[in-house]
């Protein structure tokens, strides 16, 4: 959880209330967040002093009382003073919470920045905001300057997905700006860090110079992030001046300082709606600080072509303001209290969620959620609000209605021991990945391409769908550990899940169009096939589920007496078919495996196995004879 340090006296003085510890700390609970810390600066100072500290040295820090809060990692709008006071204020009913407003230039024309084609090659994104007629005093400057820090530690992940930067507007030029991306050596500019000195940089000496001068430590760890581009990204004026060399430094000539009145908030990235949070973030915690508070002005953003000409455009920033929606009924049962729909209207007012109305006869609940809301994805999180507006300790305990004592499911307790009795067989147990390649999920094991749960934005092409099969994943373990001796049989199973397509499978009253599925998957590879290891393996399972073969079954094999003396369930009965549909297994050489129970009435086919294609085997360069075996477990129960 990010920790927010604030000034006891300022915090106190904004809540228009003087709190004892004990009292802010438990106001502190109510409103979903935790006072970690009392200490000050001077306390900070010593303990991270490696030497002890002269008494002249300690007497240049401040001994005022710092409270440091533990704030929820998603809560983006409480990473600064302001938006703890505000949200603590609206909570407590002393404020209403505040509406925001994009306002129109003076001018009539609204400024516009340019993004070049070439920073497609880093990073292709840039949102930006104004801030106009702003007032800035130390605490607030400081504030400004601690909260892109805490964005940049959090949300932004050091600066890798978005990085911020603020510019004085009346020190430079203005619009229309650009963004772009050049070479290193073609950047020349005075960076921040050496506005004192004058001291001018291109880009590749300034990052050099980063890397290894200890006054500029702080912002090595940015360095990497662009050091070995080919190009790199930077932000001008009209007049070419460089406002900034993102993800890195801003350039010292539009330098905020008190004096500011007009703000340019530029953030660049490589993911286009964390960068809009983070703008809608910055610019709703300290609009409030303009002579119109709540109020911004937008910037046009271009993207041009090669030939200038604009094949993309928006306003920033969003400041969206949306609504989502929960069952009454929903969040009375996840929270545990039984309250009316009235009422749960008046608690969104306090977690800012609010106007709130009662839709579809009054049983769903329509909270307006602002711009600084972006962790209110789904009704659990409303449902999570309003349990803190209605307050913890107000939730009455309650003996539960039914007496129960807990135990393992018993679809996990079947697959932990199967696990034992696998092991105790000869073969080792192995976790593989849960994504994989389409090619590998159907293609490489002779299967037709069907549906699949499949990543909108998969990482790469290993990690396409998610998988159909457990076998995938034992034939690549077998293909990485090809330097092991197959000489006495290679075997190796997994008990885990694989996700199949369901339009059906109803989950919290939504339909998730998927579901899991619990599956045995084992593999024997050696100098031989192994089929009769594998089959052998079908056999055990089904005895230590307690299911019969069925008479036809049995008088195939040489076992006739030893079946009178079997354990088994009344009828549970399996059977064995011979299988030549699937391209998985070399013909003639395959069988499915079917099950009868009570409840089913017939035959169910739970899996197959058999001796796998030598094409399969080809696909995952495996050099030995094999054979498998995937069984569903579930219909086992």
């Amino acid at each position: 959880m990010p920790t927010v340090s604030l000034n006891r006296d300022e915090l106190y003085e904004r809540l228009g209330k003087t709190y004892s510890e004990e009292e802010f700390d438990e106001l502190c609970f109510e409103f979903g967040v935790e006072l970690d810390e009392v200490t000050s600066e001077r306390e900070e100072a010593q303990k991270s002093s490696a030497t002890k500290l002269s008494a002249s040295e300690l007497s240049a820090y401040s001994d005022a009382v710092i409270y440091k809060i533990d704030v929820p990692a998603n809560r983006y709008d409480q990473l600064c003073i302001e938006g703890i006071c505000r949200g603590i204020n609206i909570f407590l009913g002393n404020v209403e919470a505040p509406v925001y407003e994009k306002i129109n230039p003076e001018s009539g024309s609204m400024e516009k920045i340019t993004v070049m084609p070439s920073t497609k090659q880093i990073r292709p994104f840039v949102v930006c905001a104004i801030l106009r007629d702003i007032t800035f005093n130390q605490a607030r400057y400081n504030s400004f300057i601690d909260l892109q820090d805490q964005l940049h530690r959090n949300l932004c992940r050091q600066r890798t997905l978005v990085a911020i930067g603020t510019h004085d507007l009346d020190s430079i030029k203005g619009g229309p700006f650009v963004y772009d991306a050049q070479s290193p050596d073609k950047i020349k500019f005075v960076p921040l860090t050496h506005g004192s000195t004058g001291e001018e940089f291109t880009g590749r000496t300034l990052l050099e110079h980063y890397s290894v001068d200890p006054a500029c430590k702080h912002l090595k760890p940015y360095v990497p992030i662009i050091q070995d581009s080919e190009v790199y990204p930077v932000v001008l004026d009209s007049e070419e001046t460089v406002l900034s060399l993102p993800p890195i430094i801003n350039g010292d000539k539009s330098k905020i300082t008190l004096d500011t009145k007009n703000v340019f908030i530029e953030c660049t990235a490589t993911d286009l709606t964390k960068a809009n949070i983070v703008l809608d973030t910055v610019v709703a915690m300290f609009s409030e600080y303009c002579a119109k508070p709540f109020s911004v002005e937008p910037v046009l953003v271009e993207y041009v072509n090669e030939s200038s000409e604009v094949i993309n455009s928006y306003v920033t920033p969003q400041m969206y303001t949306r609504t989502e929606d929960a069952k009454v009924d929903f969040v009375n049962s996840l929270i545990g209290i039984n309250i009316s729909s009235d009422d749960m209207v008046n608690l969104c007012n306090k977690v800012q969620l609010g106007p709130a109305k009662l839709v579809e006869g009054g049983d769903v609940l329509q909270v307006t959620v602002p711009p600084t809301r972006s962790d209110i994805l789904h009704a659990v999180d409303i449902a999570e609000d309003i349990g803190i507006a209605y307050g913890y300790n107000n939730i009455v305990k309650k003996v539960p209605t039914t007496c129960t004592v807990g135990g393992e499911q018993p679809l996990n307790k079947l697959g932990d021991l199967l696990r034992d009795e696998i092991a105790r067989a000869g073969y080792t147990e192995v976790l593989t990945h849960g994504l994989c390649s389409i090619h590998d999920n159907f293609t490489a094991l002779g299967r037709e391409i069907t549906d699949a749960v499949s990543l909108s934005n998969p990482a790469n092409v290993e990690y396409e769908v998610v998988r159909t099969t457990l076998l995938t994943g034992l034939l690549k373990t077998l293909q990485h550990n090809k330097s092991a001796s197959f000489t006495k049989g290679f075997k190796i199973f997994e008990i885990s899940d694989v996700v199949l397509p369901d339009d059906s499978n109803v989950v919290c009253q939504s339909i998730v169009g998927a579901k899991n599925v619990r599956r045995v998957c084992a593999v024997y590879a050696g100098p031989t096939s192994g089929f009769e290891i594998i089959h052998g393996l079908v056999d055990r399972i089904m005895t230590l589920c307690e299911v019969a073969p069925e008479e036809e079954y049995i008088k195939n094999s040489k076992k006739g007496l030893e079946e009178k003396f079997r354990v088994a369930r009344e009828g549970w009965y399996y059977t064995i078919l011979p299988d030549n549909s699937s391209g998985t297994y070399f013909p003639d050489r395959a069988a499915n495996v079917f099950l009868t129970n009570p409840t089913i009435g017939k035959r169910v086919n739970i899996g197959s196995f058999g001796i796998l294609h030598p094409k399969v085997l080809k696909s995952f360069d495996i050099s030995y004879p094999a054979s498998s075996i995937e069984l569903d477990l579930e219909p086992l129960l």
